[in-house]
């Protein structure tokens, strides 16, 4: 398997691609990542890859795996990455 990109190897990737220093691709990539922090909240989507989603998990009974004594697990909220169509489709083929 090969091992996955770096942050600066993408820097690097889109500097070159895209004739623009890698300071300026650097804190583009720092403000986006800021930016979908604050607005997730609200929903964020990245057009082609995918959206940043708040969602709500019900409380409900685990176990502990070293006892196998039922715990209960409180409510929560969670975020979630709900990958694109087009990735999906782009990444594993279409069916």
């Amino acid at each position: 398997m090969a091992k996955s990109m770096t942050k600066s190897k993408i820097v690097d990737h889109l500097a070159t691609k895209s004739g623009v220093a890698k300071k300026t691709i650097n804190e583009i990539l720092e403000d986006l990542a800021s930016l979908a922090y604050r607005e997730a909240k609200n929903s964020f989507t990245v057009p082609g890859l995918g959206k940043l989603v708040l969602s709500n998990r019900k409380a409900r009974l685990g176990r502990n795996p070293q006892t196998g004594a039922q715990i209960k697990i409180p409510a929560k909220r969670v975020v979630k990455f709900r990958v694109a169509k087009a990735a999906k489709d782009s990444i594993l083929g279409k069916k």
